[in-house]
């Protein structure tokens, strides 16, 4: 019986490689997502909010009052500025952004505030009927449905203190005009006289998972061009004879094909184009199947398309471009990177500022951007349609542009793949 082979020898660091390799991949992963759901409202940073004052103020005591200027200013004073863009706007220009998601919500004084206020410190001593004045605020649900409850937290405390503020003056007021003990009711009364009614803003329709599923949808757009472009990758080498193939086990391993790196791009690129619009239109038809609203099919269908395409052909030409190591380039561009800075769970004004930097330029947040848009703000391009439109048109520019370069300097080096050289040389002499 004849001896078998003994194994051939590899180099201790062909052992070690991957367990270092595989070691930072879950740092920075543990890192990355730890990281930005640890403590939300410690790392508020430009949390937009905005602040409408209506009160034009009534004649207390012979002068002139707007209690509501002095909430306002108290509001600037006690919400700290490092962690809150506290937007002073009219009503109108509250209710565009919120209408845009610009905002994650809005504090409103109303018009009667003062003379409310008024009405109540009388009705503390004379006998009626009488309503407490109302601050309303709305918060954005469309915009983030964990934006919103940021947002409440942070208008619960503002308003509290708002609140024990003015009782104090208004409960010394009324006992300056009155000559005998306030009842326990009335004391009640004024320690806390402004109603405070919280409410959305537009409420999120059935079906969308509490604002969630356009991020859910914004992950099925990205897998689809991520995991497509590995997919056609391998099996477009595999048909080409570039790489072997094993199924259970039978393995494939054809002759390669006289073809170049950049021709075998083109027909990557193709194929992933080709299969984007159908990805599109089927990722619609189950989101339709299962009660998900979609008041923009169109607009939805198009931007889906792009955005598998995008991120297809610039997967496919990272792989081109960097072979195997392409596979961890963009895994961590895509995904690992992508998911703590897309503000689809939690607002990019939530999380470490470091994290929150890499949305300018994540594919992830610029397709999370698009897809809220269309899903819950009528597709308007102030609402983040427009930006994420021209993001998603340079991250396709730049897929382009790497893959053309890379292909076509190796090309031109004579660094064919395999043992291609000879007979694509013949093809060209030919």
């Amino acid at each position: 019986m004849a001896e078998e082979s003994a194994p051939t020898s590899v180099p201790l660091r062909g052992w070690i490689g991957p367990m270092v390799v595989l070691t930072l991949l879950a740092a920075l992963i543990g890192t990355m997502y730890l990281g930005y759901t640890s403590d939300p409202e410690k790392n508020l940073h430009d949390f937009p909010v905005a602040l409408v004052n209506q009160d034009v103020g009534d004649v207390m005591d012979g002068k002139t009052v707007n209690v509501g200027d002095q909430i306002t200013d108290a509001i600037v004073q006690r919400i700290p500025s490092e962690k809150i863009d506290l937007r002073l706007v009219g009503i109108n220009d509250a209710r565009q952004q919120l209408s845009n998601g610009q905002v994650y919500g809005a504090i409103i004084i109303p018009g009667d505030f003062t003379k409310r206020l008024s009405i109540l410190g009388a009705a503390a001593v004379v006998p009626g009927d009488v309503e407490r004045p109302v601050i309303t605020v709305q918060t954005n649900p469309r915009a983030g449905t964990y934006a919103s409850s940021i947002m409440q937290r942070i208008t619960d405390r503002a308003m509290a203190q708002v609140n024990t503020t003015v009782g104090a003056q208004l409960t010394d007021q009324v006992k300056g005009k009155v000559s005998t003990e306030l009842t326990g009711a009335a004391r009640l009364e004024l320690a806390k006289p402004i109603d405070v009614v919280v409410s959305p803003y537009r409420p999120l329709p059935a079906g969308t998972g509490q604002g969630l599923s356009a991020f859910f949808y914004t992950l099925v757009l990205l897998f689809a061009g991520f995991s497509g472009a590995m997919i056609i990758h391998s099996m477009v080498d595999n048909v080409l004879g570039f790489l072997p193939a094993e199924y259970g086990p039978w393995f494939r391993a054809p002759e390669p094909a006289a073809i170049s790196r950049w021709r075998t791009l083109l027909v990557k690129w193709a194929i992933a184009a080709l299969t984007a619009p159908v990805l599109s239109g089927m990722f619609m038809g189950i989101a339709t199947l299962f009660g998900m609203p979609i008041d923009q099919p169109l607009p939805l269908f198009l931007y889906g398309t792009l955005a598998v395409i995008a991120v297809a052909v610039t997967g496919l030409s990272v792989l081109a471009a960097f072979g195997t190591m392409g596979l961890l380039i963009n895994m961590i561009v895509f995904v690992v990177l992508g998911l703590p800075s897309s503000s689809g769970s939690i607002p990019v004004e939530a999380i470490p500022r470091w994290i929150a930097s890499l949305s300018s330029f994540e594919p992830m947040h610029q397709i999370y951007l698009s897809v809220r848009a269309i899903l819950f703000f009528d597709g308007h391009l102030e609402a983040g349609l427009s930006t994420g439109i021209w993001m998603t048109l340079f991250g396709l520019s730049f897929g382009l542009l790497l893959g053309a370069v890379a292909t076509h300097t190796y090309d031109l080096r004579g660094l064919y793949r395999l043992g291609v050289p000879h007979r694509v040389e013949s093809s060209h002499a030919q």
